[in-house]
């Protein structure tokens, strides 16, 4: 069973805005309940081919994976793909013009295997409840700016 959860929020910022801090992995800890830090592990700036490491907490467990940019679309899209087991995910943020604002629709999808494969309708509803809670910070601290 593959896990397909998009997500999405207004923000009364510009895009531009929105999207350069969202996409910004210095950033993930502010807006992320569950990320606890991230790592380079190229050298910078943030561009396709760049790898970083997450630690984050999710379902009771800590985990540390490698996300590598696949895209990069200032302003528009960005796309991040890990394949680690036993859960390889791949993260869209994507940016439109709403109104004066700007909506993110924020998207993790993948195909979980083994265990992970039998957990994942347990998966999917946490990450979604995630997600929201996620999007709904973005929102405070750039609207709060």
């Amino acid at each position: 069973m593959s896990v397909d959860v998009v997500t999405e929020i207004e923000i009364a910022r510009p895009r531009a805005e929105v999207a350069a801090f969202a996409c910004d992995p210095d950033n993930a800890t502010r807006w992320y309940e569950n990320i606890d830090s991230v790592v380079w592990r190229t050298p910078r700036p943030l561009a396709v081919g760049t790898e970083l490491e997450f630690v984050a907490r999710f379902l009771g467990r800590t985990l540390a994976y490698t996300y590598e940019v696949r895209e990069h679309q200032p302003g528009e899209r960005f796309v991040m793909r890990t394949a680690h087991r036993p859960f390889p995910m791949e993260t869209t943020y994507a940016f439109e013009d709403a109104g004066p604002g700007t909506r993110m629709r924020l998207r993790n999808r993948g195909e979980p295997a083994g265990f992970a494969r039998v957990a994942a309708p347990l998966m999917e509803r946490a990450m979604r409840r995630a997600n929201r809670a996620d999007l709904r910070r973005l929102k405070g601290l750039l609207e709060a700016s």
